[in-house]
């Protein structure tokens, strides 16, 4: 709240508030849509200028300045926008006349607060008691340490109280405030609820998370990609047993596949004939080893079954997009990809220079992704395979999407969905 030392007086408004997101990426989402806000920009605005006032009076003139404008504080369950002042004591002005300066906040009793104050005396049913007060230290020093009591529980005779408000403004929504101050609350709440549960176990190993069934064994070849690894956590966490191999390492296993259960094609530089794709993906078709391939592994299931690859313009490289779903394909999918996603359209993270079309795609390969005419993703139609044109292991992905996504490719494209015959046998 208010902190001196050596005659130097600092506080940091605070005021602005969103909900925090379920993972980092929300979070930048969410700090965004805070930063954006000109409501929530305008309660800071207005505290800090009041906080800026109040050290008018006890600090030397020209001293009062604005350190920090807006910036980002990360709590449990919200984020706030934070300003930072600073100003220096005026000679014959102690920690006390700089903390009595200030009270009370600003972003709890309004302003202009004489009024401000009336207002709430004359209005609230009740006083706030220990609400919006302050805890700290005063040391025989001369300095001063103050927190206000805002995220707070307090209890007395084993009885628990929380409370929470909000800046309003001309232009607030009643219905936002409200559940701007459940938010608030909602830290301190559940604390109290769940003090009695048990502690949240840790993570699921790999070997819990597979099926009943015995762990699949998965080939993830690797065209010297700089994501594959991240790509390969994904396949253990969905409890398969992962063999990761260079592309250009594949005669080491002597042409032989038949212990795998899936290959997947990573992503890659170049184009898929650098690594002789095409070759890979004949040698496991005739061993009966269903492909799942990743962007150059897209582009080489197209070439191989006689597709043509054009150059994207621009290049899109760590750039997100959302992704539609082309219906019936993608919900009737023969190999399900899609199973378990419920959006219709699908944030994903896009690398990539090359690109195949729907208007050249071959007969024995469906669209079931694609933005206007760039395939995103697609299916064989008779055989076990399936590819996307995008990164399912990014950041920019979201991560249950790109899990899903990976453990229905191992769940879907099987041995078994290989036909008897079939004039792409060789």
């Amino acid at each position: 709240y208010v902190r001196v030392q050596g005659g130097r007086v600092e506080t940091c408004p605070i005021s602005g508030t969103i909900q925090r997101g379920k993972d980092a990426l929300e979070d930048a989402h969410q700090v965004r849509e805070l930063l954006n806000s000109a409501k929530d920009e305008s309660e800071l605005t207005m505290c800090t200028d009041v906080d800026r006032n109040d050290k008018s009076r006890i600090c030397l003139p020209g001293s009062v300045k604005v350190l920090g404008r807006r910036q980002i504080e990360m709590y449990s369950k919200l984020i706030h926008t934070v300003d930072h002042v600073e100003g220096m004591l005026k000679p014959g002005m102690d920690s006390l006349d700089a903390f009595l300066a200030h009270t009370w906040a600003v972003t709890v009793t309004g302003a202009p607060k004489v009024w401000a104050i009336q207002f709430v005396e004359d209005t609230e049913n009740s006083n706030r008691k220990w609400y919006a007060g302050a805890v700290g230290l005063i040391g025989f020093d001369g300095n001063m340490n103050t927190g206000l009591t805002l995220r707070t529980v307090h209890i007395e005779k084993g009885i628990a109280s929380v409370r929470a408000g909000a800046t309003l403004l001309y232009h607030s929504d009643p219905e936002a405030e409200e559940a701007e101050t459940r938010l608030k609350a909602s830290a301190m709440l559940n604390a109290i609820r769940d003090a009695s549960k048990p502690a949240a176990v840790g993570p699921v190993s790999p070997e819990k998370l597979a099926s009943n069934q015995s762990r699949k064994r998965v080939l993830l070849i690797d065209h010297d990609d700089s994501f594959v690894h991240t790509l390969g956590n994904y396949i253990q966490q969905v409890g398969c047993e992962l063999v990761t191999t260079r592309a250009k390492s594949l005669d080491a296993l002597g042409g032989n596949y038949d212990g795998f259960d899936l290959a997947v094609l990573s992503p890659g530089p170049g184009c898929p004939r650098d690594f002789r794709v095409s070759e890979t993906i004949a040698a496991l078709i005739h061993q009966r080893v269903p492909i799942f391939g990743v962007c150059l592994g897209l582009q080489g299931i197209v070439e191989h079954f006689g597709g043509i690859l054009q150059i994207l313009d621009p290049p899109m490289h760590g750039q997100q997009a959302r992704v539609p779903l082309i219906h019936p394909a993608a919900r009737e999918s023969k190999w399900k990809l899609f199973d378990g996603i419920k959006e219709e359209s699908v944030l994903v993270a896009r690398y990539h220079s090359l690109h195949a079309t729907r208007a050249e795609l071959p007969d024995c390969l469906t669209a079931t992704m694609a933005i206007e005419d760039v395939v995103m993703s697609l299916e064989h139609t008779t055989l076990p395979i399936a590819a996307v044109q995008f990164h399912p292991e990014s950041i920019l992905t979201m991560e249950e999407n790109g899990l899903q996504m990976i453990g229905n490719a191992v769940k879907n494209l099987t041995r078994e969905g290989y036909p008897e015959t079939s004039e792409f046998y060789q």
